[in-house]
């Protein structure tokens, strides 16, 4: 054998094992922009890894719900880093289900992430998954309506100036409405509004033993509040009007205010999006002088499903998706007003970010008014803000928004609605055990 038959035969052995050796993960995403982008900048963790592929399965939100939540809990292991939101996780990590992210690197600095948001994220003192961008909810308004008014918006409004407010801006003739809140029935459309806001008025899901609490006054007054509220200053149609639905309204100038994802900020203010994009002001979610503020907390976050066998390459890639120099790396290729939002502590101390995103102080502040481990006044057996952590509140959420939903449109009364919210609720806590 000649020298040079040699060290090609070693060469092709050396490649041959680099090739075996190279591990792909698979990756279950949800099809939204932020997470599109991050597919089109994953050269950069490439190069950074060059012994991992990555295969991706985008879906959207509903699907990728079932799909992964099928998968973990049959261990079915089909995936390796898993796109879950803030209510999955404490859930997941209780049954054993997620991995705590214990080696993100020595750079990826942990306590840079928000507390509020990481807060959720934590169980035992350990993080089960890695925020990829956060949101909480906040007030929209139009300022030239409340000029008009006379009227001026504070930094932290309550309730009661809200209502009143919104009777003063409407003009019905001119199609212009008060006040714009999510009415379309769902666990996370019409409840992520009402359970927030139900916090501020110190009402709460259950009592410490698990009792439903719809038969208390707190959750009459924040459901009379708001249908009344609603009939008085809000558009036609108001129960079927979700995120989408307001979020046209708003930008077509038919809405005088909007509380909702502090993430729509950027869409309002958008020229290219909005027709009152020039007359927008943000400020906090609503209160009743209980000490909680009426927004809520949310996350869209990468995790690893305890089936994984790819462990140490799903942390590498958990880690550099949500890191601070992912953070720069958007910010060098699509600008600073879409850098991942709601996550990092560092960000909302950038001067870019700052100018770039005028509303990036109000998001910052109302992230930070959620606790998800003390989201009432009274005390609860549950964590979750908008949600409670419980693998049954999906079905009982959306049961009990139906029966707002309907409150709302006038087809029954908010007694027998919250007659019904608690029977069912009773229902189908004592079916699960939680009522003994």
């Amino acid at each position: 054998m000649t020298l040079r038959t040699f060290l090609l035969g070693a060469c092709s052995a050396l490649a041959f094992a680099g090739m075996a050796s190279a591990e792909t993960l698979t990756i279950a995403t949800v099809n939204n922009g932020d997470m599109i982008r991050m597919q089109k900048l994953t050269d950069d963790f490439k190069k950074k890894n060059p012994g991992i592929d990555l295969e991706w399965v985008t879906l959207e939100e509903n699907v990728l719900r079932q799909k992964v939540t099928t998968d973990i809990a049959t261990k079915g292991g089909q995936y390796d880093v898993l796109t879950i939101g803030t209510y999955e996780v404490p859930i997941w990590a209780k049954q054993g289900w997620l991995l705590p992210l214990d080696n993100l690197g020595s750079n990826y600095d942990v306590d840079d992430l928000l507390p509020a948001i990481r807060s959720g994220l934590t169980m035992d003192g350990k993080l089960y998954a890695a925020p990829f961008y956060g949101e909480s909810s906040m007030v929209m308004y139009r300022k030239d309506l409340f000029d008009a008014a006379g009227l001026k918006m504070p930094d932290a409004p309550t309730w009661d100036f809200i209502a009143d407010a919104a009777k003063k801006i409407t003009n019905k003739d001119k199609e212009i409405y008060g006040i714009c809140l999510r009415g379309k029935a769902g666990w996370g459309e019409n409840m992520a509004f009402l359970t927030a806001m139900s916090n501020s008025f110190g009402a709460r899901w259950f009592d410490e033993k698990w009792k439903p609490q719809f038969d208390q006054p707190e959750w009459k007054d924040t459901l009379t509040f708001y249908v009344n509220l609603m009939k008085e200053a809000g558009p036609p149609g108001a129960s079927s009007n979700g995120f989408n639905e307001n979020l046209a309204l708003f930008q077509t100038g038919k809405c005088g205010m909007w509380i909702d994802a502090t993430v729509a900020a950027s869409f309002v203010s958008n020229p290219k999006e909005s027709k009152v994009a020039d007359k927008v002001g943000f400020a906090l979610a609503p209160d009743k002088g209980l000490g909680k503020r009426g927004n809520w907390l949310w996350a869209w976050n990468l995790a690893i499903p305890a089936g994984s066998k790819k462990v140490e390459s799903a942390e590498k890639f958990v880690a550099w998706a949500t890191s601070k120099d992912y953070t720069n790396l958007v910010a060098e290729k699509e600008g600073w007003l879409n850098a991942p939002p709601g996550t990092r502590t560092s960000l909302y101390a950038n001067a870019d970010y700052q100018k770039a995103a005028p509303f990036a102080k109000m998001t910052l502040d109302s992230i930070n008014a959620a606790d998800p481990t003390k989201p009432t006044v009274k005390p609860v057996p549950y964590v979750g803000v908008q949600f409670v952590a419980i693998p049954e509140f999906q079905g009982i959420g959306t049961a009990v928004g139906q029966q707002f939903s309907a409150a709302l449109a006038g087809q029954v009364s908010v007694d027998q609605a919250l007659q019904s919210a608690q029977q069912l609720t009773t229902r189908e806590m004592t079916k699960a055990g939680y009522i003994k």
